[in-house]
């Protein structure tokens, strides 16, 4: 998950936003307008209408239209701004956003949408802020809540983030994932001798960062049953004492449930108090061998995830953008890359034996090192403790903070972000650098001393 989208006034507040019926809208204000061409309302409605059939050039004519005709229209300026922001303006929607709550100050759409656009920014304090600021002014606003919550966790404050992160489960847009279940919600209290049901939510890499406290659980006497996708499975069920089910399977007998996600805060972690950083999935790290680096590369996440466009390497420019580090010397690169994206980089496609995340996990074990996205990958990586570096948006998510160059959760991950949006270049330069500088004299060319290319684990500060 991530922040959400972001929130807009329709013409008629309530009504489902269905084709047919902004279709309809359309019809109708541009019957108003056949007679009033000065009409702001009518504009309004129009690109509020048309955004909503995803023609947002058109939506911004019609919307800067009705802005013109009514400065004062707060919601105008809300909706303008948001069509800037879905056409990548994010500049020009933040005056807009500042626009619509200068002309109403109580108006809890607009300082919602601001602490989003804030948030997409990597300007995390401010948009705690503005979201705050949401939150008073409509404390049932599950989208200013949620929003509130991501702010703060990239912001770092954890406790305040986890607690407020609860309200994933009241959001329109995610609720469905969490029907209610039988039987008591887990507390944290002591588990001993009783059977916790924990269910995994939100994507592959959320499951395996919060695998780690399944082993808490089973620490503290208790048994864990997480149901989870089937994909991961086979990994999960590595960990000692962990029951792992894919997520369609009827669970009976438990003693209390809790979402995977909640486990964070029921634990009272804060950036000081991760757990297990080191890692905690079962997987011997292979001994040191001759005959040069060998790495994984991952360079795209789930396409499904709502931030994908950021986070992966875009499709067209991987080649021309990792040419220059598959070049390097000395280096054996593996395609840790699995499903349509796997070819773009001209490396053999292994999908075909990797074909769930306990493959994925032996052979990740096998490597010196990793390079990812922030990925599924990437949290397998750091959860067997083998060295990773991450490559971050300009704006991450919410689990990477912002400014460093290590991570709480993973103390064998380095961070490597760009310092504008967009820049993979720079990224990958930085990536090179770092690579040879890790590398001894000789490294890709000494085949007979074994352990002489060994990456070392990423201290911070470094």
């Amino acid at each position: 998950m991530r922040t959400t989208e972001p929130r807009t006034i329709e013409p008629r507040s309530g009504e489902p936003r269905s084709v047919e019926l902004q279709t309809a809208i359309l019809d109708q204000a541009t019957r108003v307008l056949a007679r009033n061409p000065d009409d702001a309302a009518a504009y309004f409605a129009r690109g509020t209408a048309l955004r909503s059939l995803r023609r947002p050039h058109a939506a911004r004519e019609a919307l800067t239209r009705a802005v013109v005709l009514n400065p004062g229209m707060a919601a105008g300026w809300l909706n303008l701004g948001n069509v800037l922001s879905d056409l990548g303006h994010p500049q020009e929607a933040e005056r807009h956003y500042r626009s619509a709550v200068r002309h109403d100050p109580l108006m809890a759409e607009a300082w919602t949408s601001l602490g989003h656009l804030l948030l997409e920014q990597g300007l995390a304090e401010e948009a705690v802020t503005a979201c705050e600021t949401a939150v008073r002014l409509n404390p049932g606003l599950a989208e200013a809540g949620w929003n509130l919550a991501v702010a703060l966790l990239l912001s770092g404050d954890w406790p305040r983030g986890f607690q407020a992160y609860e309200g994933r489960k009241a959001h329109p847009g995610f609720r469905a994932a969490f029907p209610p279940l039988p039987g008591p919600c887990w507390d944290g209290r002591d588990p001993r001798g009783h059977v916790i049901l924990v269910r995994a939510e939100q994507g592959l890499g959320d499951t395996i960062q919060c695998a780690r406290y399944l082993r808490l659980i089973v620490e503290r006497g208790g048994t864990p049953v997480l149901t989870c996708d089937p994909g991961l499975v086979p990994l999960i069920a590595t960990m000692p004492g962990v029951v792992a089910l894919p997520h369609a399977t009827r669970v009976e007998g438990y003693d209390a449930w809790i979402d995977l996600m909640s486990l964070p805060l029921v634990f009272g972690t804060d950036r000081s108090t991760v757990p297990l950083a080191d890692g905690y999935l079962p997987f011997p790290r292979l001994s040191a061998r001759a005959g040069g680096l060998r790495i994984g590369i991952a360079w795209a996440g789930n396409p499904a995830h709502a931030n994908d466009r950021r986070r992966s390497l875009p499709s067209l420019a991987v080649c021309s953008l990792l040419a220059p580090l598959l070049a390097i010397s000395g280096v054996t690169f593996v395609n840790l890359q699995v499903g349509r994206r796997a070819k773009e980089a001209g490396l053999p496609d292994g999908s075909a034996a990797l074909p769930d995340f306990r493959a994925t996990a032996a052979l990740v074990a096998s490597l010196d090192l990793v390079i990812s996205v922030d990925s599924a990958v990437a949290h397998l990586a750091g959860a067997l403790g083998v060295p990773v570096w991450i490559l971050l948006p300009h704006a991450p998510d919410w689990r990477w903070l912002l400014g460093r160059e290590d991570s709480p959760w993973y103390a064998s991950a380095r961070l490597f972000r760009q310092a504008e949006a967009g820049d993979w270049g720079g990224v990958i330069a930085r990536v090179i650098a770092a690579l040879k500088a890790a590398r001894p004299p000789g490294a890709g060319s000494d085949r007979g001393t074994p352990g002489t290319a060994r990456i070392p684990r990423f201290a911070p500060g470094r």
